[in-house]
Order: structure tokens, then C-alpha cells, then sequence
């Protein structure tokens, strides 16, 4: 079963994910998404896998044909970075961070996290809470649980989900 963290923005569940993954250590596979800062303003979004590599997944002024916001989104590094990260996830616990609205342009991170989710491994992938047509058909799966993030509840969830995904 895939458990799928969702909340507002901000709420906290990156650190959520980061948490989890410091606790089963080298049993994490996937990646996380890390803000990426100038001058204390924010200009864009890495995306770091738990293996050590890093790429480019959005920046602002970044010339790109998928755009969220002021920023262009970068589809071949993020699958450079993200696709391998889940591909390599046997016998580990997947984490993806996140199937948010940058992620899915990529159809190869789509075909990705579908044949994730239909594999036995443990995933648990922070998911966008507004509606999408792809995350929506996630959101709907029977094989997978939905638990909201709230500022009230994030400094107990990585135990939570170590539980709930049998690690």
C-alpha cells in the first residue's frame, strides 16, 4: 500500500519526508524537492535524491515551455535526476517529493510513479492537494492511503508512516 502525505503549502511535508528518510536511512530510496534561495528570496526548486544527486527542477527566468508560477520548469533534468531515483527503489522505501504540478509534465515521471504504485515496494510520495487529473486518479486509488499534513500532527508522522509502511 502507498501512503500519500498532502496539506497546504508550507505546512511542512518535505520535512515530513526528509524526517522519514533520516530514520530507515539507507533503506530510502527516491527524492526530495528543496527550495533554492538568493538573497533570502526564494528563485526556484532542486530536486536532491537520496543517493546524493542533485539537479535543476524549476528556476525562475528559466526559458522552458512548462511554466508554474514565474517559473520555467526543467523536465530533462528532473527525469535525469527523479526517474532513476525511482526506478532503483527495490526493496526500499520509496519516497517521492513530490507529485505536484512542476513533476507532472514529465510523462516519464507519470509512468514512473504509476508502475511504482502498482509494484509491491512501500512508496510514500507527498501528493498536491488541489485537483489534477493525474494526481486526483492517484488520490482515488484503493491501494493507497491519504493522511493530511497539519502544523499539529507533522513532528509525529515520520513514526507514523515507518509503521504504516511496515519498515
Amino acid at each position: 500500500m502507498a501512503i500519500l502525505i498532502t496539506g497546504i503549502p508550507g505546512v511542512g511535508k518535505t520535512t515530513v519526508l526528509k524526517r522519514l528518510a533520516d530514520k530507515v536511512g539507507d533503506r530510502a530510496s527516491g527524492f526530495i524537492t528543496i527550495e533554492i534561495r538568493e538573497s533570502g528570496r526564494r528563485i526556484g526548486f532542486d530536486i536532491v535524491t537520496f543517493e546524493g544527486r542533485r539537479g535543476i527542477l524549476a528556476r525562475k527566468g528559466l526559458s522552458s515551455p512548462h511554466r508554474v508560477g514565474g517559473y520555467g520548469v526543467d523536465i530533462e533534468s528532473f527525469d535525469r535526476i527523479a526517474i532513476p531515483a525511482i526506478e532503483l527503489a527495490s526493496n526500499k522505501i520509496l519516497i517521492i517529493d513530490e507529485i505536484g504540478k512542476m513533476e507532472l509534465f514529465s510523462r516519464k515521471f507519470r509512468e514512473a510513479v504509476i508502475t511504482a504504485l502498482d509494484s509491491k515496494m512501500p512508496v510514500v510520495a507527498a501528493i498536491m492537494q488541489k485537483s489534477h487529473p493525474f494526481a486526483d486518479a492517484i488520490k482515488s486509488r484503493s491501494d493507497c492511503g491519504i493522511i493530511e499534513v497539519t502544523r499539529s500532527n507533522r513532528d509525529r508522522l515520520p513514526e507514523r508512516l515507518i509503521k504504516l509502511c511496515g519498515a
